[in-house]
């Protein structure tokens, strides 16, 4: 997955398996422990959440993904 299509994924409001799948390129059951554990970390900050769904930008904020590199990255492709 290239910057662009990574910033376009990440431009949606909610994440869900197949997303995170795409965004950390970890199978079924290993992005499905991580979906847990951000989604226990966000319970104990008071989160209610819909069932199956994170909030993408506590992902991308969990997964550490840096926007403006990508953004520079997407820039440079175009050009």
């Amino acid at each position: 997955m290239n910057a662009k299509e990574t910033l376009n994924l990440i431009s949606k409001q909610w994440c869900n398996l197949a997303d995170l799948q795409k965004l950390t390129g970890l199978g079924k059951n290993s992005a499905l422990k991580l979906k847990n554990e951000i989604k226990i970390d966000l319970m104990n900050k008071g989160y209610l959440l819909p069932s199956k769904l994170l909030p993408m930008n506590e992902v991308v904020s969990y997964l550490k993904i840096n926007i403006n590199y990508l953004q520079k990255m997407a820039k440079e492709i175009n050009n």
